[in-house]
């Protein structure tokens, strides 16, 4: 007897596709049933044949190939269902059932059954150690706004007792410690502009610097603009004597710093003065204090008050960046912190403080706000056009001391205006 011919997967009366000629089935292909010819076809031409899922033993489906009643004969396809269904796989005559594991799954087929490739070995080897990047432990997380949030704190209550200290009991301390504080900034910046190849003339920068605030404390404004005038010019002449190439950049950013540092904040030691002689010694009486020396602590609470609200408002609502390109993390969100903060603490300390009208205090603060960011923004600018992040790491949390000066450089000269014109109206 003849085995019975397989079931033709097409409709009736159309006979089942010959392979290609020119190919042949890839290993382990009789052992695969096609959904459809052209599976078939794609599998005896390309060799990769398509994972079909098995009927497992007790299905609904091998329930349906049932014998065909006694008396009558199978005959045609139902004879090859019913061979293939004796064989272990319904519709397949003669092929053997797939096995299965005891948990129901099918038995895992090598590779080499199927694609008939022989596998290649691999000698073993020593393992490579892993990498230390990978076992490192990962650095602490930062906050949004990319501060050290604890060591700011600490740094910023210290500056703040420190200046008021001097400034309340002991001001000839304060200018001292405010030169110091724009000699350090002077610093910094010969150091970054360093890094593009600007050679700054340090001796004559520096006299100008130490000179700058002193002369505004004790001779005003005249002999302030008097030391910038001498500094400036002196600076161009001892450029001018250095052989060395690039004496123009260095002449223009020797003048640049000493008119943006020792010169802008020389305008809180203006305010210092206001119209008694300047104090050398302690003043232990704060009932009869210069009211210059209330105007600088309410500038100093000002700038204070702009950058704390406004950090915490940018952190937490800031969506919308003010100038993406300088300060990426400034937002409209904390400008508008900044301006509610500044006027909470302006309005009350110029009407009990100062005894003025409480619009005085709102125009500062506006003054302040603006006068602040715009500070903050030049010197952020200065740093993206330099490449670098912070001038340079000197108080953990802030960065460097121009990090720290950039808000107050440009207030002290508003605050200085405002305090002038409004203060006597």
């Amino acid at each position: 007897m003849t085995d019975p011919k397989p079931a033709q997967d097409g409709p009736p009366g159309e006979a089942p596709d010959a392979p290609t000629p020119g190919t042949s089935p890839p290993p382990g292909l009789d052992e695969h049933q096609f959904p459809t010819r052209k599976a078939r076809r794609i599998a005896e031409m390309t060799g990769v044949v398509p994972a079909v899922a098995p009927e497992r033993p007790g299905s609904n489906k091998a329930a349906q190939h049932k014998p065909a009643p006694s008396g009558k004969a199978p005959s045609g396809n139902a004879a090859a269902r019913l061979a293939g269904a004796k064989a272990g796989r319904p519709g397949a005559p003669g092929r053997k059932a797939p096995s299965f594991r005891d948990d129901g799954a099918r038995a895992p087929v090598s590779a080499a059954s199927v694609t008939g490739l022989p596998a290649v070995p691999v000698p073993p080897g020593p393992i490579a150690p892993v990498p230390a990047s990978v076992t490192a432990p990962r650095p602490p997380r930062t906050p949004k706004a990319g501060r050290d949030l604890p060591a700011a704190i600490g740094v910023g209550v210290t500056l703040l007792v420190l200046v008021l200290g001097s400034l309340l009991f002991f001001p000839l301390a304060f200018v001292v410690v405010a030169t110091a504080f724009v000699v350090v900034g002077v610093w910094e910046v010969s150091r970054a502009v360093g890094t593009r190849g600007i050679r700054l003339p340090l001796t004559p920068v520096m006299i100008g610097t130490l000179a700058m605030p002193a002369s505004a404390y004790f001779a005003g404004s005249e002999g302030l603009l008097f030391a910038l005038v001498a500094s400036a010019g002196a600076t161009l002449l001892w450029r001018s004597l250095d052989p060395e190439p690039g004496a123009v950049k260095s002449i223009l950013a020797g003048v640049f710093v000493l008119m943006w540092i020792p010169f802008l904040l020389s305008f809180v030691l203006l305010m210092m003065q206001g119209v008694r002689p300047p104090t050398t010694g302690l003043t232990l009486d704060l009932t009869d204090m210069n009211p210059g020396m209330i105007e600088v602590v309410i500038m100093l609470l000002l700038v204070v008050a702009n950058d704390t609200f406004g950090y915490l408002v940018g952190v937490l609502f800031g969506r919308h960046p003010m100038a993406p390109k300088i300060s990426p993390k400034k937002s409209w969100e904390g400008f508008a912190g900044s301006m509610g903060g500044a006027m909470v603490v302006a309005i009350p300390a110029t009407m009990f403080f100062l005894e003025v009208p409480w619009w005085v205090g709102f125009v500062l603060a506006v003054g302040m706000v603006f006068a602040g960011t715009g500070g903050d923004f030049a010197e952020s600018m200065v740093k993206r056009e330099l490449g670098l992040k912070d001038m340079s790491n000197l108080l953990p949390g802030h960065g460097g001391v121009m990090d720290r000066l950039d808000s107050i450089l440009f207030a002290a000269p508003v605050a200085y205006a405002t305090f002038s014109v409004l203060g006597q109206l």
